[in-house]
């Protein structure tokens, strides 16, 4: 591979998403996009890295998110620590008051966030109120002290931007929602209206909401978006694939990297693109690593509930070469459970030759 990249000046890495979500992940992915780099792979059409387009949207969130009236003092908690949040264990809750309230939307932390134990073990504390609004009773609403039912994307007027492509979209419901469900915007205004928040995005509907942003962000508005169906943001080519310049402080990809922002995980992290050796090793007691590959029917915990979706993934298996699980006195399609200090899983054995032996 280092061979065809390194004769091939078009070459074009697409960087996942899963790939940068590891302990060692940032570093991981700036060693990748070095490679484009040192290579001037971004010179050529169809040439370059590409890991993320979000920045090119250029959001104006100000009458969405508040920002223009957020209080510098407010603590921002780490979602990707719930766990350390709702257990104490994190920085900033020790130094200020515990959170004793959640609202959650559009997750399900219970089955996705990191230290599923500490995760489980925060969300049940009997002094912790939480409110999930939702579309299915997934595995944090069971655990809700209220569960509010939440619209479908039909049945709400939304903005999309994309992960991959370079359109923006919105669209009108199209469908009436089902009785008592609610979007998003309708829960948060509702609340700020009993907790006496005042701001005008509590007052506009949807579709203004979407009108005000899409004109703050130097997009068209809303009724010509709709009409034209959808809007290419693609930069230009010398724009898009840096011929003017990195968007850095001297204009030039840097290799030596800044992790101070990252904190003290910052410190453990390679100053030039390398492998951040931070994984842990396999012990006699923690023999094996679980390489989690992506349901091909589900997204993330998303279409879990679609029977469609449930027929075709048959049942959660996992792959283990037929030595190994003979050591284990384990049978082809076994139920065992895989897990360490962080949680566990049950899951059905599947014998596979193809893996290598270690």
């Amino acid at each position: 591979m280092a061979r065809e990249i390194g004769k091939t000046e078009r070459t074009y890495i697409r960087i996942g998403y899963g790939f940068a979500r590891s302990r060692n992940g940032a570093s991981q992915v700036h060693a990748v996009a070095s490679i484009a780099a040192v290579g001037g792979n971004f010179r050529f059409l169809g040439g370059g890295a590409f890991w993320s387009n979000r920045i090119v949207y250029h959001w104006n969130k100000t009458v969405v998110e508040g920002l223009d009236v957020l209080d510098p003092i407010t603590r921002i908690l780490d979602m990707s620590r719930i766990g350390p949040v709702l257990t104490f264990e994190d920085e900033a809750v020790r130094k200020g008051p515990p959170v004793t309230a959640m609202l959650v939307q559009n997750t399900n932390p219970a089955a996705v966030a990191p230290d599923t134990n500490r995760v489980l073990k925060g969300l049940k504390r009997d002094d912790l109120f939480l409110c999930v609004h939702e579309q299915f009773l997934t595995e944090t609403a069971q655990l809700a002290d209220i569960v509010l039912p939440a619209t479908m994307f039909l049945e709400h007027d939304d903005i999309y931007q994309a992960g991959g492509h370079m359109h923006l979209q919105i669209h009108r419901a199209v469908i009436e929602a089902p009785e008592q469900t609610r979007s998003n915007h309708w829960v948060i205004n509702e609340l700020a209206k009993r907790l006496g928040a005042q701001h005008p995005g509590f007052g506009m509907t949807e579709w203004e909401l979407i009108d005000k942003t899409l004109l703050d962000s130097g997009w068209p508005s809303a009724d010509a978006l709709l009409e034209k169906k959808w809007h290419d943001v693609q930069p230009s080519f010398a724009d898009s694939h840096f011929l003017n310049g990195f968007p850095t402080s001297t204009g030039r990809f840097q290799f030596s990297a800044d992790w101070s922002k990252l904190g003290p995980l910052g410190s453990k992290l390679p100053n030039y693109p390398d492998h951040c050796d931070n994984i842990d090793r396999a012990t006699a007691e923690k023999p094996f690593r679980l390489i989690t590959s992506p349901a091909r029917n589900y997204l993330n915990t998303s279409f879990t509930e679609t029977p469609t979706s449930k027929r075709k993934e048959v049942r959660p298996t996992v792959k283990i070469h037929p030595d190994a699980a003979s050591q284990l006195c384990l049978e082809d399609g076994d139920k065992v459970r895989l897990g360490n200090e962080q949680g566990s899983v049950v899951l059905n054995a599947q014998y596979f030759p193809a893996f290598k032996r270690m």
